[in-house]
């Protein structure tokens, strides 16, 4: 007795791109990585990536891509100077792992 081989998944359908809606997404909004890989449907390691091309095709249309930095939740250090959108692992004063993740928006 032969089975009929199993059928591939079907891809879902998007209307847009994956990066339209990661800039739909943060436009006028703060919005956090995780939150955006919710709000478009993709892991959220993918997100910085893109996030770091979306940086420069508004750049080149006038606007900016705001980023509040990440904070360390123990003693309260700010990641000012990182240039990485990717969350930092470990506070270097505390070395706390426990970090509020930056937030990007697009102004």
């Amino acid at each position: 007795m032969t089975k009929n081989p199993a059928q591939p998944p079907r891809p879902t359908d998007r209307v847009e791109t994956i990066r339209h809606g990661i800039i739909s997404a943060i436009d006028g909004q703060a919005c956090s990585a995780r939150e955006i890989s919710a709000i478009v449907g993709i892991p959220e390691k993918e997100v910085c990536g893109h996030l770091a091309h979306i940086q420069k095709t508004v750049g080149k249309k006038g606007g900016t891509v705001k980023v509040t930095a990440a904070e360390c939740k123990k003693c309260g250090f700010v990641f000012k100077k990182r240039a990485k959108l990717k969350k930092p692992g470990r506070c270097p004063v505390c070395r706390g792992e426990s970090i509020r993740a930056p937030f990007f928006e697009i102004r």
